[in-house]
């Protein structure tokens, strides 16, 4: 039986998983600079090691209020078609194993921007883990086109 490894995080209080092959690494960080200009999702800017991270704020690309970006915040850095980009998170989760056989559609009462990012869902013990597009999630151009 086939599986795939996700790594799992929350966004108000919602479950949420990428393919590990899709992650650089998570980290918590708390000095960013902000981009003027940018589109409401970008969160700021850090540095990692002398890369320049560009952080996508989830809250926002969800149509939930913005991150507060005091204090430690928790990132989930992708590797992109390009360079590596941060999605800001609530929470960092586990690295999960699941069957493919249990991945499902998402589901028909899914609405709203959540709708768009959501390729599928898998059912975990008492939770419902959404799992997100990767390349739909860091498109901050996505909800202002």
């Amino acid at each position: 039986m086939a599986s795939r490894q996700f790594a799992t995080f929350e966004v108000a209080d919602q479950l949420f998983g990428v393919e590990v092959d899709t992650v650089q690494e998570v980290l918590s960080y708390n000095e960013y600079t902000p981009v003027p200009l940018a589109p409401p999702a970008v969160g700021g800017l850090f540095n990692l090691r002398g890369q320049v991270i560009a952080a996508v704020d989830l809250r926002v690309q969800l149509g939930l209020a913005r991150q507060a970006m005091e204090g430690p915040v928790m990132n989930v850095i992708l590797r992109g078609d390009g360079e590596p980009v941060s999605l800001l998170v609530d929470r960092i989760g586990e690295v999960v194993d699941l069957d493919d056989e249990a991945f499902e559609p998402p589901p028909d009462t899914l609405s709203g921007p959540t709708r768009e990012l959501v390729v599928g869902t898998f059912k975990l013990d008492g939770r419902l883990m959404l799992a997100l597009d990767v390349n739909q999630a860091v498109d901050t151009y996505r909800a202002t086109t």
